[in-house]
Protein backbone atom coordinates (compact mmCIF):
# COMPACT_ATOMS: atom_id res chain seq x y z
CA UNK A 1 0.00 0.00 0.00
CA UNK A 2 1.34 3.44 -0.88
CA UNK A 3 2.10 6.04 1.78
CA UNK A 4 -0.60 8.31 0.30
CA UNK A 5 -3.25 5.59 0.61
CA UNK A 6 -2.24 4.96 4.22
CA UNK A 7 -2.50 8.68 4.93
CA UNK A 8 -5.93 8.92 3.28
CA UNK A 9 -7.18 6.01 5.37
CA UNK A 10 -5.96 7.74 8.54
CA UNK A 11 -7.77 10.94 7.58
CA UNK A 12 -10.99 9.02 6.80
CA UNK A 13 -11.16 7.43 10.25
CA UNK A 14 -12.79 9.28 13.11
CA UNK A 15 -10.33 11.14 15.27
CA UNK A 16 -10.66 9.61 18.74
CA UNK A 17 -11.72 11.64 21.72
CA UNK A 18 -9.11 12.14 24.46
CA UNK A 19 -10.93 11.44 27.75
CA UNK A 20 -9.10 12.53 30.90
CA UNK A 21 -9.96 12.06 34.61
CA UNK A 22 -10.28 14.80 37.21
CA UNK A 23 -10.33 14.54 40.99
CA UNK A 24 -11.24 18.16 41.67
CA UNK A 25 -12.42 21.35 39.99
CA UNK A 26 -8.81 22.55 39.73
CA UNK A 27 -7.78 19.33 37.98
CA UNK A 28 -10.79 19.49 35.65
CA UNK A 29 -9.72 22.93 34.49
CA UNK A 30 -6.16 21.66 34.06
CA UNK A 31 -7.37 18.73 31.92
CA UNK A 32 -9.34 21.10 29.69
CA UNK A 33 -6.44 23.56 29.39
CA UNK A 34 -3.90 20.83 28.57
CA UNK A 35 -5.79 19.16 25.75
CA UNK A 36 -8.64 16.91 26.91
CA UNK A 37 -11.66 16.65 24.63
CA UNK A 38 -13.74 15.38 27.56
CA UNK A 39 -13.28 14.96 31.31
CA UNK A 40 -14.84 12.34 33.56
CA UNK A 41 -15.49 13.10 37.21
CA UNK A 42 -17.26 11.63 40.22
CA UNK A 43 -19.84 13.24 42.46
CA UNK A 44 -19.94 12.67 46.21
CA UNK A 45 -21.96 9.48 45.77
CA UNK A 46 -22.37 6.45 43.48
CA UNK A 47 -18.91 6.57 41.88
CA UNK A 48 -16.07 4.08 42.29
CA UNK A 49 -13.52 6.44 43.83
CA UNK A 50 -14.82 7.15 47.33
CA UNK A 51 -11.30 8.12 48.49
CA UNK A 52 -10.95 10.76 45.79
CA UNK A 53 -11.85 14.35 46.64
CA UNK A 54 -14.82 14.16 44.27
CA UNK A 55 -17.15 16.98 43.32
CA UNK A 56 -19.95 18.67 45.21
CA UNK A 57 -23.02 19.44 43.14
CA UNK A 58 -21.97 23.08 43.04
CA UNK A 59 -18.53 22.09 41.73
CA UNK A 60 -20.12 19.77 39.16
CA UNK A 61 -22.13 22.68 37.81
CA UNK A 62 -19.10 24.98 37.71
CA UNK A 63 -16.96 22.30 36.05
CA UNK A 64 -19.56 21.65 33.37
CA UNK A 65 -19.89 25.37 32.70
CA UNK A 66 -16.10 25.73 32.39
CA UNK A 67 -15.79 22.74 30.05
CA UNK A 68 -18.71 23.80 27.88
CA UNK A 69 -17.30 27.34 27.62
CA UNK A 70 -14.17 25.71 26.12
CA UNK A 71 -16.26 23.38 23.91
CA UNK A 72 -15.32 20.31 25.97
CA UNK A 73 -17.51 17.62 27.53
CA UNK A 74 -18.00 16.31 31.07
CA UNK A 75 -19.08 12.78 31.97
CA UNK A 76 -20.22 11.84 35.50
CA UNK A 77 -19.45 8.41 36.98
CA UNK A 78 -22.29 6.61 38.73
CA UNK A 79 -20.84 3.14 38.24
CA UNK A 80 -21.21 1.41 41.60
CA UNK A 81 -22.83 -2.02 41.71
CA UNK A 82 -25.88 -0.81 43.63
CA UNK A 83 -27.57 -2.44 46.63
CA UNK A 84 -31.24 -1.94 47.52
CA UNK A 85 -30.46 0.90 49.91
CA UNK A 86 -28.70 2.82 47.11
CA UNK A 87 -31.68 3.06 44.79
CA UNK A 88 -33.74 5.73 46.54
CA UNK A 89 -30.72 8.03 46.80
CA UNK A 90 -29.92 7.40 43.15
CA UNK A 91 -33.34 8.75 42.15
CA UNK A 92 -32.63 12.05 43.91
CA UNK A 93 -29.03 12.20 42.64
CA UNK A 94 -29.97 11.74 38.99
CA UNK A 95 -32.62 14.41 39.46
CA UNK A 96 -29.89 16.86 40.54
CA UNK A 97 -27.63 15.82 37.67
CA UNK A 98 -30.48 16.42 35.23
CA UNK A 99 -30.34 20.11 36.19
CA UNK A 100 -26.53 20.23 35.94
CA UNK A 101 -26.71 18.78 32.40
CA UNK A 102 -23.51 16.75 32.01
CA UNK A 103 -22.83 15.28 28.58
CA UNK A 104 -23.05 11.67 29.75
CA UNK A 105 -23.43 9.38 32.75
CA UNK A 106 -21.09 6.40 33.16
CA UNK A 107 -23.07 3.47 34.60
CA UNK A 108 -22.49 -0.26 35.08
CA UNK A 109 -25.52 -1.47 37.05
CA UNK A 110 -28.76 -2.21 35.11
CA UNK A 111 -30.84 -0.85 37.99
CA UNK A 112 -28.94 2.43 38.00
CA UNK A 113 -29.21 2.49 34.19
CA UNK A 114 -33.01 2.12 34.40
CA UNK A 115 -33.34 4.96 36.92
CA UNK A 116 -31.06 7.29 34.96
CA UNK A 117 -32.85 6.60 31.68
CA UNK A 118 -36.23 7.36 33.28
CA UNK A 119 -35.21 10.52 35.14
CA UNK A 120 -32.86 12.13 32.63
CA UNK A 121 -33.45 10.53 29.21
CA UNK A 122 -31.85 13.50 27.45
CA UNK A 123 -28.40 12.67 28.93
CA UNK A 124 -26.29 10.06 27.13
CA UNK A 125 -25.49 6.89 29.06
CA UNK A 126 -22.10 5.21 28.70
CA UNK A 127 -21.66 1.68 30.03
CA UNK A 128 -18.72 1.36 32.43
CA UNK A 129 -15.94 -1.21 32.08
CA UNK A 130 -17.29 -2.61 35.39
CA UNK A 131 -20.12 -4.19 33.38
CA UNK A 132 -17.67 -6.73 31.86
CA UNK A 133 -18.15 -5.75 28.22
CA UNK A 134 -16.26 -8.49 26.40
CA UNK A 135 -18.26 -9.32 23.25
CA UNK A 136 -20.27 -7.64 20.50
CA UNK A 137 -23.58 -9.16 21.65
CA UNK A 138 -23.15 -7.28 24.93
CA UNK A 139 -22.55 -4.07 23.01
CA UNK A 140 -25.64 -4.69 20.88
CA UNK A 141 -27.70 -5.37 24.00
CA UNK A 142 -26.73 -2.06 25.60
CA UNK A 143 -27.29 -0.20 22.32
CA UNK A 144 -30.82 -1.59 22.13
CA UNK A 145 -31.42 -0.39 25.70
CA UNK A 146 -30.42 3.12 24.67
CA UNK A 147 -26.73 3.36 25.57
CA UNK A 148 -24.62 5.55 23.29
CA UNK A 149 -21.22 4.14 24.26
CA UNK A 150 -19.69 1.08 25.91
CA UNK A 151 -16.32 1.02 27.66
CA UNK A 152 -14.43 -2.10 26.64
CA UNK A 153 -13.26 -4.55 29.28
CA UNK A 154 -9.53 -4.21 29.90
CA UNK A 155 -9.13 -7.91 29.15
CA UNK A 156 -9.85 -7.45 25.44
CA UNK A 157 -7.22 -7.52 22.72
CA UNK A 158 -7.19 -5.04 19.85
CA UNK A 159 -8.22 -7.90 17.56
CA UNK A 160 -11.32 -8.52 19.69
CA UNK A 161 -12.18 -4.81 19.81
CA UNK A 162 -11.91 -4.62 16.03
CA UNK A 163 -14.30 -7.58 15.74
CA UNK A 164 -16.74 -5.79 18.05
CA UNK A 165 -16.55 -2.67 15.87
CA UNK A 166 -17.42 -4.76 12.81
CA UNK A 167 -20.58 -6.14 14.47
CA UNK A 168 -22.12 -3.01 16.05
CA UNK A 169 -23.85 0.04 14.55
CA UNK A 170 -21.49 2.68 13.20
CA UNK A 171 -22.97 5.36 15.45
CA UNK A 172 -22.32 3.32 18.60
CA UNK A 173 -19.10 4.35 20.30
CA UNK A 174 -16.29 2.26 21.81
CA UNK A 175 -14.25 3.70 24.66
CA UNK A 176 -11.02 1.95 25.71
CA UNK A 177 -8.35 2.60 28.30
CA UNK A 178 -5.18 4.09 26.84
CA UNK A 179 -3.05 4.85 29.88
CA UNK A 180 -2.91 4.33 33.63
CA UNK A 181 -3.08 1.80 36.45
CA UNK A 182 -4.22 -1.74 35.71
CA UNK A 183 -6.48 -3.63 38.13
CA UNK A 184 -5.59 -7.21 39.00
CA UNK A 185 -9.28 -8.22 39.11
CA UNK A 186 -11.50 -8.95 36.12
CA UNK A 187 -12.83 -5.63 34.79
CA UNK A 188 -11.99 -4.08 38.14
CA UNK A 189 -14.57 -6.13 40.06
CA UNK A 190 -12.43 -6.86 43.10
CA UNK A 191 -13.32 -8.83 46.25
CA UNK A 192 -9.99 -8.54 48.08
CA UNK A 193 -10.63 -5.12 49.60
CA UNK A 194 -14.00 -6.12 51.05
CA UNK A 195 -12.61 -9.43 52.35
CA UNK A 196 -9.61 -7.91 54.12
CA UNK A 197 -10.97 -4.57 55.30
CA UNK A 198 -14.74 -4.55 54.90
CA UNK A 199 -14.44 -1.77 52.31
CA UNK A 200 -16.17 -2.77 49.08
CA UNK A 201 -14.29 -1.88 45.88
CA UNK A 202 -17.55 -2.28 43.95
CA UNK A 203 -19.08 0.43 46.13
CA UNK A 204 -16.18 2.83 45.56
CA UNK A 205 -14.12 2.11 48.69
CA UNK A 206 -11.15 0.12 47.35
CA UNK A 207 -8.10 -0.04 49.64
CA UNK A 208 -5.85 -1.33 46.80
CA UNK A 209 -4.82 -4.63 48.43
CA UNK A 210 -3.35 -5.66 45.06
CA UNK A 211 -0.35 -3.47 45.99
CA UNK A 212 0.31 -5.21 49.34
CA UNK A 213 3.05 -7.73 50.08
CA UNK A 214 1.98 -11.40 50.30
CA UNK A 215 3.30 -14.79 51.41
CA UNK A 216 1.87 -18.28 50.74
CA UNK A 217 0.61 -20.98 53.14
CA UNK A 218 0.49 -24.72 52.41
CA UNK A 219 -2.95 -26.25 53.11
CA UNK A 220 -1.77 -28.85 55.64
CA UNK A 221 0.41 -26.36 57.55
CA UNK A 222 -2.05 -23.70 58.76
CA UNK A 223 -0.38 -20.66 60.25
CA UNK A 224 3.00 -21.46 58.67
CA UNK A 225 3.64 -18.63 56.26
CA UNK A 226 6.20 -19.15 53.52
CA UNK A 227 7.65 -15.95 52.07
CA UNK A 228 8.11 -15.79 48.31
CA UNK A 229 11.37 -13.93 47.87
CA UNK A 230 12.33 -11.81 44.90
CA UNK A 231 14.57 -9.85 47.24
CA UNK A 232 14.74 -8.96 50.93
CA UNK A 233 11.51 -6.95 50.70
CA UNK A 234 9.34 -9.88 49.62
CA UNK A 235 7.11 -10.28 46.59
CA UNK A 236 4.15 -8.23 45.44
CA UNK A 237 2.14 -10.89 43.61
CA UNK A 238 -0.67 -8.70 42.23
CA UNK A 239 1.21 -5.49 41.47
CA UNK A 240 0.66 -4.78 37.77
CA UNK A 241 2.64 -2.33 35.70
CA UNK A 242 0.76 0.67 34.32
CA UNK A 243 -0.82 0.66 30.87
CA UNK A 244 0.78 2.92 28.24
CA UNK A 245 -0.28 2.84 24.58
CA UNK A 246 1.39 6.05 23.37
CA UNK A 247 3.43 4.00 20.87
CA UNK A 248 0.37 2.27 19.41
CA UNK A 249 -2.05 5.03 18.45
CA UNK A 250 -2.26 3.73 14.83
CA UNK A 251 -3.30 0.29 16.07
CA UNK A 252 -5.89 1.78 18.48
CA UNK A 253 -7.37 3.88 15.66
CA UNK A 254 -7.36 0.90 13.29
CA UNK A 255 -9.34 -1.12 15.85
CA UNK A 256 -12.16 1.44 15.62
CA UNK A 257 -11.91 2.94 19.12
CA UNK A 258 -13.76 6.26 19.45
CA UNK A 259 -12.49 7.42 22.84
CA UNK A 260 -9.02 7.02 24.37
CA UNK A 261 -9.49 6.90 28.13
CA UNK A 262 -6.85 7.88 30.68
CA UNK A 263 -7.13 6.25 34.12
CA UNK A 264 -6.48 8.26 37.28
CA UNK A 265 -9.33 10.01 39.10
CA UNK A 266 -7.11 10.27 42.21
CA UNK A 267 -4.12 11.82 40.42
CA UNK A 268 -2.65 15.31 40.76
CA UNK A 269 -2.96 18.18 38.31
CA UNK A 270 0.68 17.56 37.31
CA UNK A 271 -0.10 13.97 36.28
CA UNK A 272 -3.22 15.01 34.39
CA UNK A 273 -1.44 17.87 32.62
CA UNK A 274 1.53 15.71 31.61
CA UNK A 275 -0.56 12.83 30.29
CA UNK A 276 -3.20 14.98 28.59
CA UNK A 277 -0.65 17.21 26.89
CA UNK A 278 1.44 14.28 25.65
CA UNK A 279 -1.46 12.23 24.27
CA UNK A 280 -3.02 15.37 22.76
CA UNK A 281 0.12 16.05 20.76
CA UNK A 282 0.56 12.39 19.79
CA UNK A 283 -3.01 12.07 18.50
CA UNK A 284 -2.86 15.37 16.63
CA UNK A 285 0.53 14.54 15.13
CA UNK A 286 -0.68 11.15 13.93
CA UNK A 287 -3.73 12.64 12.23
CA UNK A 288 -1.49 15.22 10.58
CA UNK A 289 0.91 12.56 9.34
CA UNK A 290 2.17 9.22 10.58
CA UNK A 291 5.71 10.32 9.74
CA UNK A 292 5.43 13.26 12.14
CA UNK A 293 4.02 10.95 14.83
CA UNK A 294 6.96 8.54 14.44
CA UNK A 295 9.51 11.37 14.44
CA UNK A 296 8.13 12.82 17.68
CA UNK A 297 7.97 9.49 19.52
CA UNK A 298 11.11 10.18 21.62
CA UNK A 299 9.45 13.37 22.93
CA UNK A 300 6.23 11.53 23.83
CA UNK A 301 8.13 8.81 25.69
CA UNK A 302 10.28 11.31 27.54
CA UNK A 303 7.30 13.45 28.60
CA UNK A 304 5.05 10.56 29.61
CA UNK A 305 7.78 9.29 31.94
CA UNK A 306 7.81 12.63 33.79
CA UNK A 307 4.56 11.82 35.58
CA UNK A 308 4.29 9.28 38.39
CA UNK A 309 4.01 5.69 37.12
CA UNK A 310 4.80 2.02 37.83
CA UNK A 311 6.77 1.06 34.71
CA UNK A 312 4.74 0.39 31.56
CA UNK A 313 2.93 -2.47 29.83
CA UNK A 314 0.55 -2.82 26.87
CA UNK A 315 -1.88 -4.83 29.01
CA UNK A 316 -4.08 -7.28 27.08
CA UNK A 317 -4.07 -5.41 23.78
CA UNK A 318 -1.60 -7.74 22.05
CA UNK A 319 -2.55 -10.93 23.85
CA UNK A 320 -2.62 -12.10 27.44
CA UNK A 321 0.09 -10.49 29.59
CA UNK A 322 2.94 -12.63 30.85
CA UNK A 323 5.11 -12.34 33.96
CA UNK A 324 6.77 -9.21 32.58
CA UNK A 325 3.55 -7.25 33.12
CA UNK A 326 3.94 -7.52 36.91
CA UNK A 327 6.30 -5.80 39.36
CA UNK A 328 7.33 -8.28 42.05
CA UNK A 329 9.99 -6.51 44.11
CA UNK A 330 8.23 -3.33 45.27
CA UNK A 331 4.95 -1.42 45.21
CA UNK A 332 6.35 2.07 44.76
CA UNK A 333 5.89 4.51 41.91
CA UNK A 334 8.63 5.96 39.75
CA UNK A 335 8.54 9.70 40.37
CA UNK A 336 10.81 12.01 38.38
CA UNK A 337 9.11 15.35 39.09
CA UNK A 338 7.47 17.05 42.05
CA UNK A 339 4.33 19.14 41.58
CA UNK A 340 4.65 22.71 42.90
CA UNK A 341 1.34 24.25 41.87
CA UNK A 342 -0.70 26.01 39.20
CA UNK A 343 0.04 29.65 38.51
CA UNK A 344 -2.71 32.11 39.34
CA UNK A 345 -3.40 35.71 38.42
CA UNK A 346 -0.68 38.35 38.33
CA UNK A 347 -0.02 40.42 41.42
CA UNK A 348 1.91 43.69 41.56
CA UNK A 349 5.66 44.11 40.85
CA UNK A 350 5.93 41.08 38.55
CA UNK A 351 4.67 38.57 41.13
CA UNK A 352 1.96 35.99 40.48
CA UNK A 353 -0.31 34.17 42.90
CA UNK A 354 0.23 30.50 43.75
CA UNK A 355 -1.27 27.93 46.10
CA UNK A 356 1.81 25.87 46.80
CA UNK A 357 1.65 22.04 46.74
CA UNK A 358 5.23 21.02 47.63
CA UNK A 359 8.34 22.73 48.93
CA UNK A 360 10.57 24.93 46.78
CA UNK A 361 13.06 27.67 47.60
CA UNK A 362 14.40 31.02 46.42
CA UNK A 363 17.27 30.47 43.99
CA UNK A 364 16.02 27.05 42.89
CA UNK A 365 15.65 26.22 39.20
CA UNK A 366 12.16 24.93 38.40
CA UNK A 367 10.20 24.20 35.23
CA UNK A 368 7.10 25.79 33.72
CA UNK A 369 4.91 23.32 31.80
CA UNK A 370 3.17 25.22 29.01
CA UNK A 371 -0.04 24.01 27.38
CA UNK A 372 1.74 24.36 24.02
CA UNK A 373 4.09 21.48 24.87
CA UNK A 374 7.06 23.68 25.75
CA UNK A 375 8.94 23.26 29.02
CA UNK A 376 10.56 26.49 30.20
CA UNK A 377 13.28 26.50 32.84
CA UNK A 378 13.19 29.42 35.24
CA UNK A 379 14.71 30.53 38.54
CA UNK A 380 12.75 31.40 41.67
CA UNK A 381 13.69 35.03 42.40
CA UNK A 382 11.44 35.78 45.34
CA UNK A 383 8.69 34.29 47.51
CA UNK A 384 6.42 36.22 49.81
CA UNK A 385 3.46 35.34 52.01
CA UNK A 386 -0.02 36.78 51.65
CA UNK A 387 0.85 39.47 54.18
CA UNK A 388 3.78 40.60 52.02
CA UNK A 389 6.57 39.20 54.20
CA UNK A 390 9.52 37.61 52.38
CA UNK A 391 10.24 33.88 52.66
CA UNK A 392 13.39 31.92 51.77
CA UNK A 393 11.29 28.85 50.93
CA UNK A 394 7.72 27.58 50.70
CA UNK A 395 7.64 24.51 52.99
CA UNK A 396 3.92 24.37 53.87
CA UNK A 397 1.50 22.71 51.41
CA UNK A 398 -1.51 24.78 50.34
CA UNK A 399 0.08 28.02 51.54
CA UNK A 400 -1.09 30.96 49.44
CA UNK A 401 1.93 32.83 48.12
CA UNK A 402 3.14 35.46 45.72
CA UNK A 403 6.11 34.33 43.64
CA UNK A 404 8.44 36.05 41.19
CA UNK A 405 10.32 34.02 38.56
CA UNK A 406 13.01 34.93 36.05
CA UNK A 407 10.52 33.98 33.29
CA UNK A 408 6.95 35.21 33.71
CA UNK A 409 4.30 32.44 33.53
CA UNK A 410 0.69 32.88 32.44
CA UNK A 411 -2.27 31.87 34.60
CA UNK A 412 -2.88 28.13 34.44
CA UNK A 413 0.74 27.09 33.84
CA UNK A 414 1.96 24.08 35.84
CA UNK A 415 5.11 24.44 37.94
CA UNK A 416 7.25 21.38 38.66
CA UNK A 417 10.79 20.55 39.78
CA UNK A 418 12.89 17.51 38.96
CA UNK A 419 13.38 15.07 41.83
CA UNK A 420 16.72 13.77 42.95
CA UNK A 421 16.83 10.28 41.41
CA UNK A 422 18.84 7.80 43.54
CA UNK A 423 21.58 5.84 41.78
Amino acid sequence: MTEQKKQNQTIDRRKPELLVPASSLEVLKTAVNYGADAVYIGGEAFGLRAKAKNFSMEEIREGIQYAHAHKRKVYITANILAHNEDLEGAEAYFGELKEAAPDALIISDPGMFTIAKRICPEIEIHISTQANNTNYMTYQFWYEQGAKRVVSARELSLKEIKEIREHIPEEMEIESFMHGAMCISYSGRCLLSNYFTGRDANQGACTHPCRWKYAIMEETRPGEYLPVYENERGTFLFNSKDLCMIEYIPEMVEAGIDSFKIEGRMKTALYVAAVARTYRKAIDDYFESEEKYRENMPWYLEEISKCTYRQFTTGFYFGKPDADAQIYDNNTYIKEYTYLGITGESAEDGYFRLEQKNKFSVGEEIEIMKTSGDNVFTQVLSIRAEDGSDQDSAPHPQQRLQVKLSVNPVPGDILRVRCEIPD
